[in-house]
């Protein structure tokens, strides 16, 4: 009996042993798998033999077998002529989607981006970045747009597409291009600054709450949600949006010198057709037109890095999203019925 004992007692402390390592090898391994997601990976889409593959299947199924024959032909003809002109290198299209938030996160995917087509664009290379986003915090959205003008500092020609709406901070990024597209319906400009918030100061006050808020330097806050706000505070408040909307016209007419800057200038927005006479913008066209168009003459790929979210994350993001839809719904309030 004590032979079994002493077996049963050291089985157990083997057996804590043995799970005691591989706690600590699994929790090595979560960690190494944790750092690998967080990084993100880049991928890319060839939109060009998409849509050569798309031709393909639509001449196969709305032509006759004879012409359907004669059509693979001279495609094959064609195919035999550019291998003969290997040494014409064809242009590249590198195309972006940023879809913003209100507090402009994507920058993160869109440095890795702008920094992945730096390193490969040559002199005839050129980029497409599709914008859709009602803007946000001023300082999110001034790091997008710095992104987009590395690819000017570099002398790489790009052309921004508003399909929907680049408002505000969107317009902000949008103005940084060479030249901009939008739809005919796409909302533009809001060159503007707003900020609002609620004060429960006196409903505090009502059910005897205190709250102290303690500073140094005399507009550390100016304005607060739950104390009592002063005029001098808000006076200060407003001077400070002023400021930031010198500068948001300063960065828009550094770009777009030719625009009054006056005129649009006043947190108003207009539709593609209005922005092309305000100089908003430089042509009526839709993302899908300008592709199509370019892919005619070039190869058009797609770039996306994507970092692995975690689930805390994907919430707050969402919420996010939801908010920046809110308030581009709110930009459509005067649409035609």
């Amino acid at each position: 009996m004590e032979f079994l004992y002493e077996y049963g007692l050291f089985l157990a402390k083997a057996v804590t042993i043995l799970l005691s390592v591989l706690a600590v090898i699994t929790m090595v391994l979560m960690s190494a798998i944790k750092q690998k997601s967080d990084k993100g990976e880049l991928s890319l889409t060839h939109v060009s033999e998409e849509l050569t593959a798309l031709k393909h299947d639509l001449k196969q199924e709305l032509l006759t077998k004879k012409q359907f024959k004669a059509y693979e032909k001279q495609l094959k003809a064609d195919e035999k002529a550019k291998e003969k002109q290997d040494e014409v290198k064809q242009a590249t299209v590198f195309v972006i989607d940023f879809k913003g938030s209100i507090d402009a996160n994507e920058v993160s995917s869109l440095r890795e981006e702008i920094t992945a087509i730096l390193t490969i664009a040559e002199a005839d290379d050129e980029v497409i970045v599709n914008v859709e986003s009602g803007g946000g915090m001023v300082h999110g959205y001034g790091l997008a747009a710095s992104q987009l003008d590395r690819l000017r500092q570099a002398n790489i020609k790009f052309s921004v597409c508003i399909d929907k709406v680049a408002a505000s901070g969107g317009y902000m990024m949008a103005c940084v291009a060479n030249k901009i597209y939008a739809a005919p319906f796409a909302i533009v400009g809001s060159i503007g600054v707003v900020a609002q918030l609620p004060n429960f100061h006196r409903l505090l006050q009502k059910h005897d709450i205190d709250y102290e808020q303690h500073t140094a330097g005399d507009f550390k806050r100016t304005l607060t949600l739950f104390g009592q706000n002063t005029q001098e505070g808000r006076d200060k408040f407003q001077q400070e949006l002023e400021e930031t909307h010198v500068l948001f016209k300063s960065f828009v007419g550094q770009y777009r010198p030719e625009m009054d800057i006056a005129k649009v200038a006043t947190g108003e927005h207009w539709y593609g057709q209005q922005a092309i006479e305000l100089g908003l913008i430089d042509a009526i066209s839709t993302s899908d037109d300008v592709l199509l168009n370019l892919a005619k003459e070039h190869r058009v790929i797609k770039v996306k890095y994507q970092i692995k979210k975690k689930l805390s994350d994907k919430l707050a993001h969402g919420v996010s999203l939801s908010v920046s839809s809110i308030v581009n719904r709110l930009m459509e309030i005067n649409r035609p019925s």
